[in-house]
């Protein structure tokens, strides 16, 4: 049901208000910014109930594209239809752009990526906490039997072992479908968008609009983490086309991982270096507007599909799947980022604080950040 006009307006400046802020301090990959999603939509605001939360997670880990950002776009609908897919899409990418742009502007001006100041090294702990509250929450209404429990404990075992995210979670649909009423099976429907050339840009003379046709290409067909943006780019733009320089594309992959926001905004950057500020903005669009379309398509379908009992039973492997993966990337970090007694105490204490307090994840953001520049 469509809110009244004035509810909507309401409900819109909030979903701004929100993801500008999430989108300023969301440091840490799609892992803190689920966290981070979490602790104001579903625990602080109620605008999702966790199983809500669970299914549109699910969905973005289904298509192509930034998960974080397609996470952002989904509850932007729910809350304010429409326009609130917009607003609270572009809120989110907004603030990571801008700086993406502005350390894009110093490394043609000065030659080299400005150093990331010290406090990612108190940020970093910070983070760990706030997945761990996030998937201890999440886990409770996704692991709702000890099928599901074994379900997820394969899909870690799997992530271990190599086996691909996407085969991870289509296994996981297929078995608790399998399980589901035999009556209602043949309505099973999983979609996989993965639509998309692989050779869309005929000519290796740059310009904006095939600036523009690589990255919608990639925006529509990539799965997986920053590490995956990085092989896309270096086949496009490093080797098909000849447009940067090896040293270049790891600096813009550096400068993605380590600001704020989607990963995506890499894109932003190397625009800004092949084109300016038209380049950077040409870049930008045509890596996130496949999200918003992607979104949109499931937006319409997956309301009409979770009424089916093997429907339901896929997205609920599909939940468990992806909380196993999100279980993985946050070890993964915690390795890194849990490197000496002064950030272990600080991920134990912030921890303390979000679980028996329930203090604002943004603050201890900010705090970690403080801590990190004077120890820095």
């Amino acid at each position: 049901m469509t809110p009244p006009i004035d509810e909507r307006s309401r409900r819109l400046r909030e979903l701004a208000r929100v993801f500008l802020k999430l989108g300023t301090i969301g440091f840490g990959g799609p892992a803190a910014h689920v966290a981070m999603m979490e602790d104001e939509v579903v625990r602080r605001r109620g605008w999702l109930s966790r199983q809500q939360f669970l299914d549109y997670l699910g969905a973005t880990n289904l298509i192509p594209g930034p998960n974080s950002t397609e996470l952002a776009i989904h509850i932007g609908q729910a809350r304010a239809g429409w326009p609130g897919l917009l607003v609270a899409g572009v809120c989110f990418i907004v603030p990571a752009v801008l700086i993406v742009a502005g350390l894009a502007w110093a490394y043609v001006r000065y030659g080299a990526v400005p150093a990331v100041a010290g406090s990612l090294y108190g940020i970093k702990p910070v983070v760990i906490a706030i997945v761990l509250q996030a998937l201890w929450g999440l886990s409770r209404s996704a692991v709702k039997s000890a099928g599901l429990a074994v379900l997820g404990i394969l899909a870690i075992s799997g992530v271990l072992l190599g086996i691909n995210e996407l085969v991870l979670l289509a296994a996981g649909a297929a078995v608790r479908a399998v399980a589901a009423s035999p009556s209602d099976r043949r309505r099973l429907l999983v979609p996989a968008l993965t639509g998309g050339s692989s050779a869309i840009v005929a000519q290796a003379g740059f310009g904006l609009w095939p600036l523009f046709l690589v990255f919608l290409k990639i925006g529509s067909v990539l799965f997986g983490s920053g590490y995956v943006l990085l092989a896309f780019l270096r086949a496009d733009l490093v080797v098909r086309l000849g447009w940067l320089s090896e040293r270049q594309l790891l600096d813009a992959i550096a400068v993605g991982q380590a600001t704020p926001g989607p990963v995506f905004t890499t894109a932003t950057f190397v625009g800004y270096l092949l084109g300016g500020p038209a380049g950077a903005a040409v870049a930008t669009v045509g890596i996130f507007l496949p999200a918003f379309c992607f979104v949109a398509l499931s937006g319409l379908i997956l309301p009409r599909l979770q009424g089916s009992p093997t429907v339901r039973a896929a997205l609920d492997g599909v939940n468990v799947v992806s909380l196993a993966l999100m279980a993985v990337v946050t070890w993964q970090l915690a390795r890194s980022a849990l490197a000496d007694p002064l950030t272990i105490a600080m991920a134990i204490f912030a921890a303390l604080l979000l679980f028996r307090f329930r203090l604002n994840s943004a603050w201890l953001v900010l705090g970690g950040a403080v801590i990190g520049v004077m120890v820095g």
